[in-house]
């Protein structure tokens, strides 16, 4: 029996919708996941904000930022972890704060090193130590001493345990040793409220999400974390230079997939993101948070990576700080 033409086209088109891969559609075929591991307001939601809408339109679908806060950004991490590797479910975090828990937890629920596969840097963006105006202290040096004078009885909020701002105050704690107490909270913008309340005294906080508050004169600004002053704090030392040489925390922001992740799919991702970046109105969204905007090849995302798994595992040993 002789099959008619149309027989044979409709048979091919079935054949097609049904053969999964071999006939799947090229991505982006779907809108894209960024999923933040912390409430919005706080410095990685800063970030992904500025680049979602922007990236969209270059792939051509929706990009969507979803808050999925708790754990210390691990209730994500997890999630983009066991999620299709397709391209289409992407985490946004601060690489530290991933490194950090790395080392941190006893049992971790993924494999940072093989369960991910490093897309892109975005930016970095440096801490600072911001106080409570009702606090006696205006400089480094006075919040050591204040702190010596009371031991225990100081308290600093986080975005949550093994967070970068968490361990840039483990680490200050260590170096000038002194005993100040850890509050951590579910994301950043909680902890800021309880901070401009009065309720927790001090807290390391991205520059991005604190410098609003700093300028307004809700908070006061003791010192940044990073190597080198801030361009938007210039009357701020590090905290380096103002009394604990060595110091020094950065957060660098990057994004990543599910390990597995087809490579050109990493590679078209980190071009995107690369070209987003570069857009004047990015640039100038970063930089107004305070951010520096970077790029990395995924290969150099790799490398940093692990980098900073091995140097945060030192500070981790250092501190003594263990979470189950």
């Amino acid at each position: 029996m002789t099959l008619s033409r149309r027989s044979v086209l409709a048979a091919a088109t079935v054949l097609a919708c049904g053969a999964g891969g071999a006939f799947a559609q090229p991505f982006p075929g779907k809108p894209i996941r960024l999923l933040v591991g912390f409430p919005p307001g706080g410095g990685v939601d800063i970030i992904a904000r500025a680049i979602s809408q922007r990236l969209g339109e270059r792939l051509g679908q929706p990009v969507i930022v979803e808050n999925r806060p708790g754990a210390g950004g691990n209730i994500a991490a997890e999630m983009v972890a066991r999620a299709a590797p397709d391209g289409s479910t992407l985490l946004v975090s601060a690489v530290s704060s991933l490194a950090i828990s790395a080392s941190l937890y006893k049992n971790p629920r993924y494999d940072l090193l093989k369960d991910f596969t490093p897309v892109a840097v975005v930016a970095s963006v440096p801490n600072v130590l911001v106080v409570n105006p009702a606090v006696k202290a205006r400089n480094v040096a006075e919040l050591i001493a204040l702190a010596k004078a009371n031991p225990g009885r100081i308290n600093f909020g986080s975005a949550g345990n093994g967070t970068t701002v968490h361990f840039a105050g483990e680490l200050f704690k260590s170096m000038a040793d002194i005993d100040i107490v850890h509050v951590p909270y579910k994301g950043a913008a909680p902890a800021m409220s309880d901070l401009l309340a009065g309720q927790v005294q001090i807290m390391f906080d991205f520059l991005s999400a604190a410098n609003a508050h700093i300028r307004s004169g809700k908070l006061v600004a003791l010192g940044v974390t990073g190597a080198k002053r801030s361009p938007l704090l210039p009357n701020v030392p590090t905290i380096a230079e103002a009394g604990l040489p060595g110091y020094e925390v950065l957060g660098a922001f990057g994004v990543m997939a599910p390990a597995g992740t087809p490579p050109e799919i990493v590679q078209r991702l980190n071009h995107d993101i690369r070209d987003v970046v570069k857009l004047p109105d990015v640039r100038e969204r970063l930089v107004s948070s305070a951010a520096t905007p970077e790029y990395e090849t995924p290969e150099e995302f790799a490398a940093t990576l692990k980098a900073e798994v091995a140097k945060w595992a030192r500070i981790v040993a250092r501190t003594g700080v263990q979470l189950d």
